[in-house]
């Protein structure tokens, strides 16, 4: 799609207020209604044990080669690299279990790690590249900060810095949202 004036987007934020609108919608509608079983049936069939497996070893071998190049230049941070990777092994039996997947407490126990690996980046980053990324990320929001609450602003600027920082040291993103 094209901006007024005919030009390209380049950023996401263009979209922050209609989306915005929409989720506040989607939460005025779902006020009062419980978690239908039907629903949950639904989610748990959206993927295949055979898609969840080669998800997590693409993503384990990214890691892999992630961490391998990490050994020699920043040593702490390819340890916590390699133990995002051992908690994704980890998770296998998960999917292998037979019954019913959870796809829920999955996608829980992803976050964590990426959280817990979102820390450590974010520790280990050089100042000068986090600067940076403030400073582009400033830039970018600048014309949305007086339309935008705070915590939606936080919000925006958590998951900005956490896509540079993974981009950064090419490292995959491992919730289910990201499997395709």
């Amino acid at each position: 799609r094209r901006a007024a004036g005919g030009r390209q987007l380049k950023s996401l934020a263009y979209c922050v207020d209609a989306v915005l609108d929409a989720a506040e919608e989607e939460k005025e509608a779902a006020a009062g209604a419980g978690p239908s079983a039907e629903g949950n049936r639904g989610a748990q069939e959206s993927f295949s044990r055979e898609m969840l497996r080669a998800f997590f070893s693409r993503n384990a071998e990214r890691i892999l080669s992630a961490g391998a190049a990490l050994h020699t230049t920043q040593p702490e941070l390819a340890a916590r690299v390699d133990e995002a990777r051992s908690r994704l092994a980890e998770m296998l039996p998960l999917i292998e279990s037979p019954g019913a997947l959870d796809l829920e407490d999955l996608e829980r126990r992803l976050t964590v790690v990426e959280e817990k690996l979102t820390a450590a980046l974010t520790a280990n980053a050089p100042e000068e590249f986090l600067v940076d990324v403030r400073r582009e990320m400033d830039r970018q929001l600048a014309p949305y900060r007086r339309k935008m609450t705070s915590a939606q602003l936080a919000q925006l600027e958590r998951q900005y810095m956490q896509k540079r920082l993974w981009e950064r040291y090419n490292l995959p993103r491992l919730s289910l949202f990201y499997l395709t």
